[in-house]
């Protein structure tokens, strides 16, 4: 398989792109408490950084530490809402 992944038919996108969202309050419910709360027991703003298929492949608190691990992956991160 060449660099590129397939989304569609002739619709070719690099597959060194990976995409960073917050994730919404329903999305976190799953998550254990510790993961979507302070200590003070403030919900965190979390973070995920997906792959061109959609598969979540971390999860952070921190949106720029999101854009720099991918960074660190060789792979181009971009923003979505």
């Amino acid at each position: 398989m060449s660099d590129q992944t397939h989304s569609a038919p002739g619709l070719e996108l690099p597959s060194d792109i990976v995409y960073v969202r917050e994730l919404r309050p329903e999305e976190t419910e799953s998550l254990p408490d510790g993961a979507t709360a302070d200590d003070a027991g403030e919900p965190r703003r979390l973070f995920a950084i997906h792959d061109a298929e959609g598969a979540r492949l971390a999860l952070t608190d921190d949106r720029d530490l999101a854009f720099a691990l991918a960074r660190q992956h060789d792979k181009q991160p971009l923003s979505v809402h």
